[in-house]
């Protein structure tokens, strides 16, 4: 039976990890760096009129990584503005933000519809469907351009239906919280693991870790909706539902890899062309 999400649509995405795989290290290691001789070690045989000049002379990392991170926070909204390769929504992220205030039902739905229907991901579902066209990927769709504008259409739908079910719909029905809390420190399979772990385990809108039930059952049940209404009528089985399900949950996981290392990989980026 056809996967109608085979595993090669999931290749382009592949290029940002691995770039995470390489990048993070380097970054990974400049967070753990002991302070700067400057702030680490006082002077006694120096003037204070002499160290206080000479102490703003020396930028801090830790501040530029903070503004940075202030740059891409929404404040009080709970949300934030970032985009993944600077293109892509990643507005359900947040760097170092543990104490922060629950999302209410109606902010929610907010973010994820200002997710799904950004301009960025018009061209990204075009992206996608032109590979399922070439490989043919559901024949019941056809070949053409109405086969190319179905596959589009429900790559859409796809999407769409499962970041409202697993962000907005089951998270305000359970409250669970739908944003992703960057770990931010320790080392790279200890970051890794805390992402992949993101899957099965959220928080809560008061705060405690528990059970990821929108995750896990949003999923499923986004899967089971969109095979057996606008899909194909050979792909309407049990086997190929599982199939997507398990699909989209392998897809999750690698999203949170990626939203776990991005900002590493944005500030070495900024301070690069800066």
């Amino acid at each position: 039976m056809i996967n109608r999400r085979r595993v090669v649509n999931l290749f382009p995405f592949l290029t940002i990890p691995l770039t995470a795989l390489f990048l993070a290290f380097p970054a990974d290691g400049q967070q753990q760096q002991p302070p700067d001789f400057a702030s680490a070690v006082t002077l006694p045989s120096l003037s204070d009129s002499f160290q206080q000049p000479f102490a703003e002379q020396q930028p801090a990392p830790e501040k530029t990584a903070e503004q940075d991170q202030n740059k891409n926070q929404t404040g009080n909204k709970g949300t934030s503005k970032d985009r993944l390769g600077f293109v892509l929504p990643n507005f359900l992220t947040l760097e170092n933000a543990s104490n922060v205030p629950p999302l209410t039902a109606k902010q929610k739905f907010g973010v994820v519809a200002r997710s799904s229907f950004d301009w960025s991901l018009y061209p990204w579902y075009g992206f996608l469907s032109g590979i399922s066209q070439a490989e043919n990927s559901e024949p019941g769709y056809g070949q053409g351009a109405q086969g190319y504008a179905k596959r589009y259409g429900a790559a859409w739908a796809d999407g769409t239906l499962e970041s409202f079910m697993t962000a907005a719909i089951l998270p305000s029905l359970f409250r669970q919280d739908p944003r992703y809390f960057q770990k931010g420190k320790g080392g790279f399979w200890h970051r890794t693991g805390y992402a992949v772990s993101r899957i099965v385990v959220t928080r809560s809108d008061s705060g405690k870790n528990e059970f990821n039930v929108s995750e896990i059952f949003g999923s499923a049940i986004s899967s089971g909706i969109s095979t057996y209404s606008y899909h194909p009528h050979e792909d309407k089985t049990l086997r190929n539902t599982a199939s997507v399900w398990g699909t989209q949950m392998s897809y999750d996981a690698l999203s949170f890899f990626v939203k776990e290392f991005w900002p590493d990989i944005r500030r070495k980026l900024k301070k690069k062309n800066n």
